[in-house]
């Protein structure tokens, strides 16, 4: 993983790593809060020689100090300094159970003695503190004291009387603060690395190469009144959504530059992937180009076009495959644009083996003849094989790929079912991205929009005729309609009226 990737990893997850940064800061406020408070007073003491002798002797007597501290600093938590301070104030606590609370150290090189006592009250320590030390200076002159009489040699001083504290030693409420803060982070830090580890769903571009190499031909954001207004015409021809169908136009035009595959195959992986809405749009697009455009909805486990586009399917694709009529009277024309439709029609019990007869391979290539561009929706390919014996006859493929519902093992299961067949992968199109966030793909420009009432093509303005109705558009615009001329100059004339007819 690059920065970038990091990067992205940070942005996918800044909602859990703030929320467990908040977590970790609340905790920590919560410790504090429910903490009861201490305190602790400190004295200091200071460990001489009583002698008035040579500088030597003074030198001898100094090494002797800082010898015998650290033996003084033993016996503070001893019962002989701790009684008397307990008699003296009338503790109820015994010497092992006040012990706790004291503590004495000393510096390095030094003659002094600090001790330090907690308690829950900052006057009950500090008065702890001052009995302890002069029952220190007691004993210590008591322990130092010769058997043979005299005064002892060595003598402590208070030079640091205890004082009632004025705040809390513990809890400390801005180290907890800090603590928290510094855990939750990197909580949410390791759970963000995790979650993207164990995480194999494909969200966005980044996530689509470490699977496939195979050209990105657009991106559609998630819109959330697509289930209502699917259609491209239903929507404002300025839109993120248009723009994003019009962009895969020109990006499949440019991946087919050569114009070698007249058909496209439109699948995806799973079902829920948005490839019918994909595929309906598409040839919607095409036809908005000028082109004249067949769509075929070659899904005969679950039809979706007829509904989208408001047609009836009794008689479609598996009619004329089966031959009980001829192709030329199942397209339904539709919109103002050359766009013909050819439904699934009833759905058969052998799916595939329709599909992958002679027969829908000549349905293609009379299509082919007669169009610019045929468009198939297919249905998904993990789940059946229909796609992918559909795929042999068509000229290129282009995989659907619903962001956040696809894992990577299905894309690749996906690729590789297609290769196998030798299909021809045109392309891979995103759908359901976010409109925000590090897997956006769309972007706003335009700053206003049409209001579908303007566009006659939008519901009530779209034209539906029926196959057999006797005022159905002449199919031999197609053909000699001058502005049909204008996509493309080379194609040569059909020979229509009607599609193209096998045989002399």
């Amino acid at each position: 993983m690059d920065l970038r990737d990091y990067l992205r990893v940070l942005r996918r997850n800044w909602m859990a790593i703030v929320a467990l940064t908040l977590i970790g800061i609340l905790c920590g406020g919560l410790a504090s809060a429910l903490a009861k408070p201490t305190y602790t007073a400190e004295t200091q003491l200071f460990v001489a020689i009583q002698s008035s002798g040579s500088v030597q002797e003074l030198q001898q007597g100094n090494n002797f100090s800082q010898a015998r501290v650290q033996s003084y600093v033993k016996t503070v938590a001893s019962p002989v300094v701790l009684q008397p301070a307990i008699d003296s104030l009338g503790l109820t606590q015994s010497a092992e159970e006040l012990a706790k609370n004291v503590e004495a150290s000393t510096d390095l090189n030094t003659v002094l003695i600090n001790i330090k006592v907690s308690d829950g009250s900052p006057v009950q320590a500090a008065a702890i503190a001052q009995a302890v030390s002069n029952s220190l200076v007691n004993a210590v002159e008591t322990l130092e004291k010769p058997a043979a009489g005299g005064t002892s040699p060595v003598r402590l001083s208070v030079i640091k009387p205890a004082a009632a504290p004025t705040s809390p030693a513990t809890p400390n409420t801005r180290l907890n603060l800090i603590l928290g803060l510094v855990i939750g982070l990197t909580a949410g830090l390791a759970a963000a690395v995790l979650r993207t580890t164990l995480d194999n769903r494909i969200r966005g571009e980044a996530d689509l190469r470490r699977v496939t190499d195979a050209p990105l031909l657009g991106g559609i954001a998630f819109d959330p009144d697509a289930n209502k207004k699917p259609l491209l015409t239903q929507v404002p021809t300025q839109s993120s959504r248009a723009e994003s169908f019009r962009q895969l136009r020109t990006n499949l035009q440019f991946a087919n530059v050569s114009r070698h595959a007249k058909t496209v195959l439109v699948t995806s992986s799973l079902p829920g992937e948005g490839k019918s809405t994909t595929a309906t749009n598409l040839a919607i697009a095409l036809t908005q180009a000028g082109q004249s455009v067949c769509l075929i909805d070659a899904d005969l486990r679950r039809p979706m076009v007829n509904q989208y586009l408001g047609l009836e399917r009794n008689a479609g694709l598996t009619t004329a495959l089966v031959g009980s009529a001829d192709v030329e009277d199942l397209l339904e024309p539709w919109g103002e644009d050359n766009l013909f439709v050819l439904t699934s029609g009833e759905i058969p019990p052998n799916p595939s083996e329709l599909l992958g007869s002679e027969a829908m391979k000549q349905l293609l290539e009379r299509l082919e003849s007669t169009f610019d561009t045929v468009v198939i929706d297919a249905p998904p390919l993990l789940p059946v094989t229909d796609a992918a014996v559909l795929a042999q006859y068509v000229g290129g493929v282009v995989v659907v790929v619903g962001s956040k519902k696809l894992r990577h093992q299905d894309l690749e299961k996906t690729i590789t079912s297609l290769q196998m067949v030798g299909a021809k992968i045109l392309g891979v199109v995103m759908n359901r991205l976010p409109v925000k966030g590090p897997d956006a793909y769309s972007y706003s420009y335009y700053g206003h929009s049409e209001s579908p009432a303007e566009n006659p093509a939008i519901n009530g303005g779209r034209k539906r005729k029926s196959a057999t109705d006797g005022s159905r558009r002449s199919w031999e615009s197609l053909a000699f309609d001058e502005a049909s001329t204008v996509v493309s100059d080379s194609r040569q004339p059909s020979r229509f009226p009607g599609l193209p007819v096998d045989g002399p």
